[in-house]
């Protein structure tokens, strides 16, 4: 019986805590071939476009496919779920949330292995949807006492640090200019969907952690050339991916900057095939593009606690 669950119903199963877990796990498998996922496509039709993207894994349990249409009328997303073992679509699932969770969740894992481990505070550019979970995650892996937030409508700004300051129980502030985020971070998040860098090189300090995670288009760039190029490691989750639509790093390859051997995987840095820090003067960053395994890990907590919980729709089929 395949089970139906709502924005809703995520929203009340998936904890960041076991996301975390979660992604963690199935990059691990992936960096030691326990895992297959393969690059978004995209199938564009008029203004609407289809965006998939499959994973799955017999460790995990699950294949699945993440499938979400943008356009003139908002985002929709869904994520089918299938058992590994005997191809039954065991859940379909409304992932606006999921997708959320499992981005916050990734760039969590990021910090854990990337981030200097007395890491306490936290700057983060971008007060949306995203920027929510991207700090809840980091607040699980790191000691962080305090954050600041800045983006460019200061009543947004405003509500942000008073909601996350509830969640997180810290400090959450506004500053007024983009330079201040920066100022005595130990890392740096950049949450936006700008298509001009937010985040310049000179700002950087020795030792920071970098998470990046709004440029999932070739035409967004959420960095100047400078930051990638202070950078003393750079990973991605799918360098094959960020190839296709990373508009922070292909510009910089284009223009001869970088190499993309220089950029790692962070399934690889999971899998401790490469360590991503030799100095804790080095400067890290850690692009975010989004791999649907981590979409397959974070909807089997989902199923696996509505089934415990009995949340969640049956559906004949």
């Amino acid at each position: 019986m395949t089970i139906f669950f709502s924005e809703k119903d995520v929203g009340s199963l998936l904890r960041m805590d076991e996301a975390l877990i979660a992604v963690d796990n199935a990059l691990r498998l992936l960096g030691n071939s326990g895992a297959v996922n393969r690059p978004r496509t995209r199938v564009r039709a008029g203004k609407l476009t289809l965006h998939s993207m499959p994973a799955g894994s017999l460790d995990i349990g699950y294949v699945g496919i993440k499938a979400y249409t943008t356009g003139p009328s908002g985002a929709r997303f869904y994520f089918l779920q299938f058992d590994a073992n005997d191809g039954r679509l065991a859940a379909l699932m409304e992932a606006d949330h999921l997708g959320q969770i499992r981005t916050g969740a990734a760039t969590g894992v990021a910090t854990r292995y990337m981030a200097r481990q007395e890491s306490k505070k936290v700057g983060i550019y971008g007060t949306g949807w995203q920027a929510r979970s991207q700090l809840e995650a980091i607040a699980l892996v790191r000691p962080i006492e305090s954050v600041v937030a800045y983006s460019p409508r200061p009543e947004r700004r405003s509500i942000f640090c008073k909601e996350m300051s509830q969640l997180l129980k810290i400090p959450v502030s506004s500053c007024d200019s983009p330079e201040e985020v920066c100022q005595g971070a130990d890392i740096v998040v950049v949450a936006t969907n700008s298509r001009e860098p937010v985040l310049r090189g000179d700002w950087l300090l020795p030792g920071q952690h970098v998470n990046a995670i709004g440029s999932n288009n070739l035409k967004r760039v959420e960095v100047d050339e400078k930051v990638i190029t202070r950078a003393n490691f750079i990973v991605t989750d799918s360098v094959e991916q960020a190839k296709i639509e990373c508009g922070d790093l292909a510009g910089v390859v284009s223009a001869g900057g970088l190499s993309w051997g220089d950029v790692h995987e962070l399934a690889d840095v999971v899998a401790e095939k490469v360590l991503p820090r030799n100095s804790e003067q080095d400067i890290t960053l850690f692009e975010s593009q989004g791999l649907a395994i981590e979409d397959v890990a974070v909807a089997r907590c989902v199923y696996e606690a509505g089934q415990k919980q009995g949340v969640g729709k049956k559906l004949g089929i």
